[in-house]
């Protein structure tokens, strides 16, 4: 059989030159080929695992739902054994493995079980993510479950009966509360939420789940439980469970099926009492990857052009939530080289980035951007980012950096990438300052993605179409798609999400129209006779490809005038 290297050279993922580097580390590494080119970044896990299915006419699976897990097979075999081996039992007498090319480990767990088993390709981090899964549903219970041995506590009568630390403290100490709040956090990594909101009110404390940028709705129950809960998280992020009055901000770091957990918190003082905002970040599942954020194959071309660019200033518009940091960071990673000095300048830091150094701000000490960003034009810097441009000192400082032989990544929160440009000036930047310095503005949004196990085809109606400037004659076979909504995406229709971007690029005539103080929509318009795609054509082009919806490109972009 073909070994890796050749099936991928000759399904041209690699090139000649890639297979050559990547052999040459294998063989002073002794490290697997599909390891190296992974740890080369030559190939994503999911891009080889595909190309395995094709030539191996092995079916392929990117996602598992608790649906396909084999709960009985599980039984039979030690959780240990499936993480070491990267296997899990699959309903229908399958195996779902990420390694194809070892048929050992299948071999074992065939005599395990003693009955044949056909082998499905899933990605790693999927399979373990599984297990977890499978294992939890057979021994864990859930936070609904869990909250009805709330009922045996003593919480008295509301916020104000616990006076001192001393009470909280003995409160949030009770197995029932540290149950509940653990699993409150293990749902949450289960239904891959994004956060968890904590949120008591007049008679009842409410709980939700951020997923793909949606708010849920998770439980409602006593607000009386409300002191135990939150003094439990405050112990967890080495807070002060003493002070109500004031917002505190923490962090908790956990493991789950191997992989560590940071997760931000932040507790704020309201009229009936204390909310909590618990941010969840799964370290080991990010993977900065510009190829892997939605660009369009134009865009993607144009934003490499720039960040190879020597000096200048890259701008990131959009909404807090919108992917701008993610974007950021993979921008970084991809120009990240030994002989590259990067520095970076954020609140928070979201990541710890290998081999970039970066500055957490912290105003309390005067420690902002702008007292960050001029310390690191101190440092020698070939590229820096800073993580928002809020103020004209902050503003006068990068643009001085970009044109000093400098490039320089930022943020700005507006709704398009022209309107970017009205912002610096408002700020005070002069005209000719901005165009010399601004070598290409960004601005994205997240679409959620229709569900892979539930969609379906439908006729949209005209008037719908009419609104994103579509018509019936536009569309394959005259329908669209869109999930019926199953267990597998919580009955929205929707699992996980991608990027819509719109990347306008300084060229000379949009430089004379911005040293001229030119209008926005002028600018916007001019960028468009010259190619640029906008967020709603960008969602379009999604809407059309089958990957998101109408409903969801209008919602993330019904603020954006076209």
């Amino acid at each position: 059989m073909e070994n890796l290297g050749e099936i991928l050279l000759k399904n041209k993922k690699i090139t000649e030159e890639e297979l050559k580097e990547a052999l040459d580390l294998q063989g002073r590494t002794n490290e697997r080929l599909d390891k190296v080119l992974l740890q080369l970044k030559f190939l994503t896990q999911k891009e080889i695992l595909r190309v395995l299915s094709e030539k191996l006419h092995v079916p392929y699976l990117d996602h598992l739902s608790d649906e396909d897990i084999d709960s009985e097979g599980l039984s039979e075999l030690s959780h240990s054994f499936l993480k070491r081996c990267c296997l899990l039992p699959l309903k229908g007498e399958r195996v779902a493995t990420s390694d194809p090319l070892d048929p050992g480990p299948i071999d074992n767990l065939r005599l395990i079980l003693a009955h044949p088993l056909e082998m499905v390709i899933v990605p790693e981090e999927e399979i373990l993510k599984g297990i977890e899964r499978g294992y939890g549903a057979q021994e864990g219970e859930s936070a609904a479950e869990i909250i009805k041995e709330f009922e045996k506590v003593d919480f008295g009568k509301g916020e104000g009966t616990f006076e001192g630390a001393e009470d909280l403290l003995d409160l949030a100490s009770k197995p029932p509360i540290i149950k509940f709040v653990d699993s409150l956090i293990i749902e949450a990594l289960k239904k891959r939420a994004s956060d968890i909101h904590i949120e008591p009110f007049e008679k009842e404390l409410r709980i939700r789940y951020r997923i793909d940028g949606i708010l849920y709705d998770i439980l409602r129950n006593e607000r009386s439980h409300q002191p135990a809960i939150v003094s439990r998280v405050k112990v967890m992020a080495e807070l002060n469970i003493a002070e109500r009055r004031l917002p505190q901000d923490g962090r908790i770091s956990i493991k789950m099926a191997g992989k560590d957990i940071d997760i931000r918190v932040s507790v704020i003082p309201t009229f009936f009492g204390e909310r909590v905002v618990m941010r969840l970040l799964d370290k080991s599942s990010m993977t900065f990857r510009l190829e892997n954020l939605g660009f369009s194959q134009e865009n993607l071309e144009n934003l490499l052009k720039l960040i190879k660019s020597s000096h200048g200033i890259i701008l990131n518009t959009g909404p807090t939530g919108s992917g701008k940091t993610t974007t950021l960071y993979s921008a970084l990673d991809r120009i990240n080289t030994p002989d590259k000095n990067i520095i970076t300048v954020e609140d928070p830091i979201e990541y710890q980035l290998e081999g970039i150094g970066q500055i957490q701000v912290k105003p309390k000490i005067g420690l902002t951007f702008a007292s960050g960003l001029r310390s690191i034009v101190r440092q020698d810097p070939d590229v820096m980012m800073v993580g928002e441009i809020r103020d004209f000192e902050t503003a006068e400082i990068a643009i001085h950096a970009a044109l000093t032989g400098h490039l320089v990544f930022s943020t700005l929160h507006t709704n398009d990438a022209a309107g970017a440009i009205t912002r610096l000036l408002e700020m005070g930047v002069e005209p000719y300052l901005a165009s010399s310095s601004v070598i290409g503005i960004m601005a994205q949004r997240l679409v959620r993605l229709i569900c892979p196990k539930c969609e379906e085809s439908y006729t949209p109606t005209p008037e719908s179409l009419a609104e994103v400037g579509l018509k019936p004659s536009n569309l394959k076979e005259g329908v669209l798609w869109k999930g019926k909504g199953c267990p597998f995406c919580l009955n929205t229709g929707y699992w996980g999400r991608t990027g819509i971007f719109e990347l306008l690029v300084i060229d000379d005539e949009i430089r004379d129209m911005i040293t001229n103080k030119k209008e926005t929509n002028l600018i916007k318009q001019k960028a468009i006779s010259k190619g640029m795609t906008t967020l709603q054509q960008a969602g379009v082009e999604k809407v059309l490809s089958g990957i998101t919806t109408l409903e969801e490109v209008l919602r993330v972009t019904q603020e954006v005038i076209v």
